[in-house]
């Protein structure tokens, strides 16, 4: 068995008892350590967080990104690699990540890309934009998230980022009415944020990011391939790409 990393595991959680094992079990092999930034979770998952080795700590929810900035400060170890509670690596994954710091390559970047495999309702993508997602899950512990309210990312200007084919998975959806929940809050906090930034949108322009998000990811990126699971998957994707927008209309008209 290969020693631990230099790489601090961070998970964020809140209720995730039916899936926190899976990811953290996918970390124990390669991390010195997992924290596990905790919410208030009322289930078992602060039970199973520690039953699979991790360190759990609480703080009230701050955002996306500012919880995860919160969790990224706890880690002591020179690397982190960030996960999400529905996220895991599969064992060839964690060979894979194992290989990349025993060969020195690590060091010649400061953050890695991973790809990530969406699996919606036990399918997993094979075609479109979720088949192989370019997400910055592996950094050095000093980077940060920018601190905007939803679809949060790695600030990187100025550091050394690379694409690696590491491959995660991600299990985006105990259901689909759970799922369009999820992505009817992203849509709220989307239309706040560009509100906020002074963006407007014109009559149309919903139903026009719909039909382009389905021709991206149906036809030129063979979504279709992927069958019926996958269909429902870039079908609710559009109603959220529309919805965002009559959000920010709405909320729009009802300021001025």
């Amino acid at each position: 068995m290969q020693p631990p990393l230099p790489l601090s595991g961070i998970v964020i959680t809140k209720n995730e008892g039916d899936r926190i094992a899976r990811c953290l079990g996918s970390l124990r092999s390669i991390c010195r350590e997992i924290v596990v930034l905790d919410s208030g979770s009322t289930d078992s998952t602060v039970a199973l967080a520690r039953a699979n080795g991790a360190r759990v700590e609480h703080q009230q929810w701050l955002g996306f990104a500012a919880q995860k900035n919160a969790a990224i400060a706890l880690a002591t170890q020179p690397w982190v690699i960030l996960l999400d509670a529905d996220e895991w690596l599969l064992p060839e994954a964690q060979m894979c990540v194992q290989a990349l710091f025993a060969s020195g390559k690590a060091e010649t970047a400061d953050v890695w890309q991973l790809q990530r495999r969406t699996h919606f309702l036990g399918h997993a993508m094979a075609h479109g934009s979720f088949a192989r997602e370019p997400v910055e899950r592996l950094f050095r512990q000093h980077l940060r998230h920018a601190l905007q309210p939803v679809h949060e990312y790695l600030e990187t200007h100025g550091q050394r980022v690379a694409r690696s084919g590491i491959r995660l998975e991600h299990d985006t959806a105990r259901s689909a009415d759970e799922y369009w929940r999820k992505l009817q809050g992203y849509a709220r906090l989307s239309s706040e944020a560009n509100l906020a930034r002074g963006r407007t949108a014109w009559p149309g322009r919903g139903s026009l990011a719909a039909l382009a998000y389905l021709l991206k990811n149906l036809l030129l990126r063979g979504g279709l391939l992927d069958g019926p699971r996958a269909w429902q998957f870039h079908w609710l994707h559009a109603r959220y790409a529309a919805l965002k927008y009559r959000l920010l209309r709405s909320a729009r008209r009802q300021a001025d």
